[in-house]
Parts: structure tokens; C-alpha cells; sequence
């Protein structure tokens, strides 16, 4: 280097990553800490101390703090009590902290690979209400590590259209849209709570409509499916629901240019209307999502607490439609582990003040339907593991490399996927367990609508996902496979079969009238379809003739559980699925005839158990051999204890079914 070189003077490093001290109005310095954070409490309450430093003695409570029992906090910068602004209450000046439901502006997550460099974003000067402007939106900073940027709504298609589309929304369902709201709320709110109900009715009580028009257009439709189960309804002329759902869709298509919360919301109910469920439109959703950054983890971010447990459910919800839509598909998840961060529900993740008190009957079925929620997620991971493991295109393609022992390969992964879906049954809790709710049914005359057989579907739908794959590949190559590994894993299908024939015959009314999650009607007909697999791949012409006559059975139940009002498109559509599986099968050349003591897995069903546990080091159910040989196969008996011992089996043997068939 050079003398002259040598002698420039070099400049520090410029400090880009923390940032800079807020400047208020005044132009004096301010700290970084939210407004929102002073006062801020739980639902249920605010801190005394700051309460009677906030306090004046000679301000009146508003009346939304006296019915919710809450102090009423009044600052002198702010145009309401605090109590309304954590809450969402006493008009559109509390949602200037919010940040996916602001009344004139929408939000953009800035990722770590736009345009905008992240650690260049803290030079730019926040306000108190960690805002900056620049010449492409407003700023807004939620954490050290989350900015979007806010856009307004005036300048996106549509935005014009708004008002006269909620005129035209309630001119459509004039006179009973608060009734519709109303059994919009006892009917499917309970069992997917994915609206902000104590925001909500607030909001519609207010003269003018401050709703994005889909997401009120959609809750209307579902409403509008239970209109008979409403007495006084049901003496009034149907709204028209073709115009409903074309004001619908072309104001979610509008919806789409400002993305908000209201716009998740309102794309997942439209899918859960019985015809309504696409995948195009969940794709959308979860494009949606991302833009709001709902795959985030928003705890400690500067919003109020309430948006944070609504967002929370909202992803959970997306996560949902996005895992159950890709089964009823067949096609790629879009949300991956890799990028989902979303926290587990929390009981505070959901709003305070949804029921009565005093009317225990409708705080134990909320109770009840957060429950079913959150076990519905978890049922919900399982399956997507089960996705994840044995049906992308990489899966397949590994247990197709693996030759001969592709099945050994698809047992090994399928043993703890199994134990998981057993350790979440039992763990069920037992407000939503289905022998509680059957025994209600008989012993109850209350009218009140249950949605928990939909979780439970869902939990059939589960497990014969993972036994499909298992029997495709026993089929596939069935000299590969030791006899007794074909038997007891086609044994365990058995026992899934029967015990999702007998969940759907149980099935009271209370339960077929109730909302259902979109994708039951097509775990209704996943049943069928799973019976009339294991009828084409029956080795013999005996167990063939039980699975024809067991689905003949099940149709009969499908049949007699679409009467008027029990959800119709329900079954129907599992009816339909049914005739079309059983008739492909009529093409099936006549199996042989074999011998219940000629064959295989009966002579050596004794023998084989006896070598398996002592090479497990573990005894399995002594019922097998009494209960589930090849006369059972046949058709003559299925009892209730079958689903469990050959549950058991299969998951005792599973991992060592290669270690079996080279043991002989």
C-alpha cells in the first residue's frame, strides 16, 4: 500500500442494528415502549396501580367497562378508556393498534429477502406508535424483528364497492340477519371459533356496518344452513343464496388487493359450507396468511392481546385447512414445519365474556368446542406427519427404491406414527369424547346441536390414512412378505374398519344436524373407500363376500342418516363414492375359495405369536389366537374387543416384523 494511501482517513463502522430513540410531536425524545403496553393487563382484569393513577375520581365508567366488570382506565392522550382499546371497543379509534384489522389500512409482512434490507430499517425514525413513513407505505414495527409495511385501502380495486356490498348483503337477508347472527354463534361458532365474538356483536350493534363485506356474507351463508332448526326461521322465506354467494365471492376476490384478518376468515368459512371446500382457494389463503404474517410467532409482538390470541387461532385454522385439504386432494401440503413458527393455543388465546354465567349449559358447550379446537390441531399434526412420511412424492419413492423390503420399510416408520395416534386418543379429554356424548344422547331431551363427532371422524379418517399405505404396499408385492406380517397388519385394518362402521352407526341426531369441519364428507367416504380396498386385496373369496356384505351395511347407514335436516350433502357424497368404489370392484376376477384350517396365518397364528413376543421380549394380547384367526377373517364375528387386541398387536409387532420373517 502505498505512503499517500496510508494516510486516508478511514470512517467507523455505521452501528445499523439498534434502533433509533423515538421522536414524539413535541420533537422530544421518547422511549421505545408501546402505548399499548401501559395498562395492558389480562382479559380478566388491569393492574390497581395503574388503574388509580389513571383514574379520576370524577370520570364515570363507560358502560362497556360496567358490563364486562372491568376497570375503566382514561388517559388524557388517548380518545377512549383503555379497557375499550385492549378489547376492541368504543368505536374505530381503538383500532389504530391493531394491526390485521385497522378500519383504512392493511398490512404487508417485509421478509428477510425483499427489496427492503431488514437491518437497514431500524435507521428510519419510529414514532411512539412505532411507525415510520416513507415514500412507499408507513412503517410499522411489531417487534425487534417484525416490520410490515401499511398500505391504504382507497387505493386497491374494489375499495369503492364496500359500502353498497354490505347494503346489499343486509337488504339480501333483511329482516333476520342479527337471528342469523345469532344461531351463527350457537351453531358453528362453538365448534370453530375463529371469530372474535364479543368484537364482533359489538360491532354489528354500532349503526353504521364496519365489516369487510365477505366475512359477514359468509357467516350469513353458513347460518343459513341450520335455517330449519330455527323455529321462528323456519317459518320465514329462505334469503336468496345464490346472490349471497355471488356478492361473496366477488367482494373475497376484492377483499384479496388489502388483505386483512376478515379475510382469513372469511375464505375459511366459505370452505366450510358442505359444497364450498376447493384447494385452489386454500392456496390463496395460505399466500394470504403469509402476507399477514400469521405463520409468525407473534407473542411478544406490540398489538393488543386479544389480536394475538385471534391471530393464533386463525393460523392454527389455516394450518388446519391447509393439512385436511391436501388429504381430500391428494395434493402437496403448503405449509411446511421449516417455516411455521405459530405457538400452541393457549386457554388465553381465547376472548373472555362469550357466554353467560350464569347459564351453565352454554359455558360448558364453549368450553367444550375450545377443546374440541385445539385437540382437532393436534389430531391435525399427526396427520400431517403421516402426510409428510408416507405420501410425498419422495416417500413414495423411497418405499418404491427399497425393492422387497419396501413393506419392512413402511412398518418401521408406520410404529410411531401409530403409538402417537394412541397416545392421542387416550389422551382425549372427556368432555369431547364420543361415549360420553352417545350416552347423553340416549339419556338427554336437550335439543342442543354437538359438534364433536367431527373430530372424531377426523381421528378414523387419521388412522386409515396410515393403514391405507400399509395395505397398498402388502398388495403390491405379496411374496415379499412374511404370511403372518400380511395377517396381522390386514387384521388391524380389519379392527379400523369396524370400529369407523360402528362410530357412523352411533351417530345420533343431535350430532348429523351439527356443523361439521369441511373435510367430513370426505372422511365419510375415505371409510367406504378403505373397506372396498381391503375387499380387492382379500386373498380369498370368504373374506372378500364380508367386506361386500359389512359395505353393504355401511351404505344402508349412510342412507338412513340423510334424512331432511341431518346434513343430506353430508352422506350423500360418501354414498355416491361408495356406489362408484363398489362398482369398479364388480370387475374383480372370482377369488378363490379357502379353507379356514388350510390356511397359513390359522395354522401358524399360535406358533408365530409365541416366536414374536419372545424375540420383543414382551407378551402380546393373549386374545389373538382365540379371536382373530382366519374364522374371524371370514366374516362370522367382530366383537368391540378385536379393535383393541389387534391394535395392540400391531403395534407391539410393527418394528420387528423384518426381525419375524427372518427368524423362520
Amino acid at each position: 500500500m502505498s505512503k499517500h494511501n496510508s494516510a486516508v482517513l478511514r470512517t467507523a463502522p455505521i452501528a445499523i442494528a439498534p434502533k433509533p430513540p423515538q421522536i414524539n410531536s413535541n420533537g422530544h425524545r421518547s422511549s421505545n415502549r408501546s402505548s399499548t403496553d401501559v395498562g395492558l393487563g389480562s382479559m380478566n382484569g388491569y393492574d390497581s396501580t395503574e388503574s388509580d393513577s389513571s383514574l379520576s375520581g370524577s370520570v364515570m365508567p363507560c358502560s362497556t367497562c360496567l358490563t364486562r366488570r372491568v376497570s375503566c382506565v382514561v388517559n388524557d392522550d388517548e380518545d377512549g378508556c383503555v379497557a375499550c382499546q385492549m378489547a376492541n371497543f368504543g368505536g374505530p379509534t381503538s383500532f389504530k393498534r391493531t394491526l390485521g384489522l385497522q378500519d383504512d389500512r392493511y398490512s404487508q409482512y417485509i421478509g428477510p429477502t425483499t427489496d427492503f434490507e431488514p437491518s437497514l430499517i431500524n435507521l428510519s425514525p419510529f414514532d411512539p406508535q412505532d411507525e415510520s413513513l416513507l415514500a412507499r407505505g408507513m412503517l410499522r414495527k411489531v417487534s425487534d424483528g417484525d416490520t410490515f409495511l401499511m398500505l391504504p385501502d382507497h387505493t386497491t380495486p374494489g375499495h369503492e364497492h364496500e359500502t353498497g356490498d354490505i347494503e346489499e348483503i343486509e337488504r339480501l337477508v333483511s329482516p333476520h340477519g342479527r337471528q342469523l347472527i345469532d344461531l351463527y354463534f350457537e351453531v358453528v361458532h362453538p365448534g370453530f371459533p375463529i371469530i372474535q365474538k364479543d368484537v364482533f356483536i359489538e360491532k354489528y350493534e354500532r349503526p353504521r356496518r364496519e365489516f369487510s363485506p365477505p366475512l359477514l356474507a359468509a357467516m350469513y351463508l353458513l347460518a343459513i344452513n341450520w335455517w330449519d332448526y330455527s323455529e321462528e326461521l323456519s317459518r320465514s322465506q329462505r334469503p336468496d343464496v345464490r346472490a349471497l354467494e355471488r356478492i361473496m365471492r366477488s367482494s373475497l376476490a376484492d377483499a384479496m388487493f388489502r388483505p386483512k384478518l376478515s379475510t382469513i376468515q372469511a375464505g375459511l368459512l366459505l370452505s366450510q359450507r358442505p359444497e364450498g371446500d376447493q384447494w385452489a382457494p386454500t392456496a390463496q389463503l395460505v399466500a394470504i396468511a403469509q402476507e399477514l404474517g400469521l405463520h409468525l410467532d407473534c407473542t411478544h409482538w406490540k398489538i393488543p392481546p386479544w389480536e394475538k390470541g385471534l391471530r393464533k387461532r386463525l393460523a392454527w385454522a389455516l394450518y388446519m385447512q391447509d393439512k385436511w385439504g391436501a388429504l381430500v386432494h391428494g395434493r402437496p401440503s403448503h405449509i411446511f414445519s421449516s417455516n411455521w413458527v405459530v405457538q400452541p393455543l393457549l386457554p388465553n388465546d381465547f376472548p373472555e365474556g362469550e357466554y353467560d354465567e350464569n347459564n351453565v349449559e352454554e359455558r360448558l358447550e364453549i368450553e367444550r368446542g375450545r377443546t374440541l379446537f385445539v385437540q382437532m390441531i393436534y389430531l391435525t399434526q399427526i396427520l400431517a406427519e403421516i402426510l409428510d412420511t408416507f405420501y410425498t412424492l419422495q416417500a413414495m419413492q423411497n418405499v418404491t427404491n427399497a425393492g422387497p423390503q419396501g413393506t419392512h420399510l413402511v412398518l418401521s416408520l408406520a410404529k410411531p406414527v401409530q403409538l402417537k395416534l394412541k397416545e392421542w386418543y387416550a389422551a382425549i379429554p372427556a368432555s369431547v369424547r364420543m361415549d360420553s356424548s352417545f350416552q347423553a344422547a340416549k339419556t338427554t331431551t336437550s335439543t342442543r346441536l354437538s359438534s364433536i363427532g367431527y373430530l372424531h371422524l377426523a381421528y378414523f379418517a387419521t388412522e386409515i390414512t396410515l393403514h391405507r399405505r400399509i395395505i397398498r404396499s402388502l398388495a403390491a408385492d405379496a411374496q415379499a412378505i412374511d404370511p403372518y406380517v400380511g395377517h396381522i397388519c390386514r387384521s388391524a385394518a380389519k379392527a379400523r374398519l369396524i370400529s369407523a362402521m360402528d362410530f357412523v352407526n352411533r351417530l345420533a341426531p343431535q350430532h348429523l344436524r351439527s356443523f361439521w369441519y369441511f373435510a367430513s364428507k370426505t372422511n365419510f367416504a375415505l371409510i367406504g373407500t378403505f373397506g372396498s380396498l381391503l375387499w380387492a386385496t382379500s386373498p380369498g373369496r370368504e373374506e372378500a363376500e364380508w367386506y361386500r356384505r359389512r359395505l353393504g351395511e355401511y351404505r344402508w347407514t349412510l342412507s338412513v342418516s340423510s334424512k331432511p335436516g341431518e346434513g343430506p350433502v353430508l352422506t350423500e357424497f360418501a354414498m355416491g363414492m361408495l356406489d362408484i368404489s363398489t362398482g369398479l370392484l364388480q370387475r374383480l376376477p372370482e377369488k378363490p375359495q379357502l379353507s379356514r384350517s388350510g390356511s397359513v396365518p390359522a395354522r401358524e397364528a399360535g406358533r408365530r405369536q409365541s416366536l414374536l413376543a419372545m424375540s420383543m421380549g414382551n407378551t402380546l394380547s393373549g386374545s389373538y389366537g382365540g379371536g382373530m384367526g382366519s374364522a374371524d377373517l371370514s366374516g362370522t364375528q367382530s366383537t368391540g374387543s378385536e379393535s383393541d387386541s389387534s391394535s395392540e398387536d400391531f403395534n407391539n409387532f410393527a418394528p420387528t416384523a423384518g426381525l419375524a420373517s427372518m427368524g423362520d
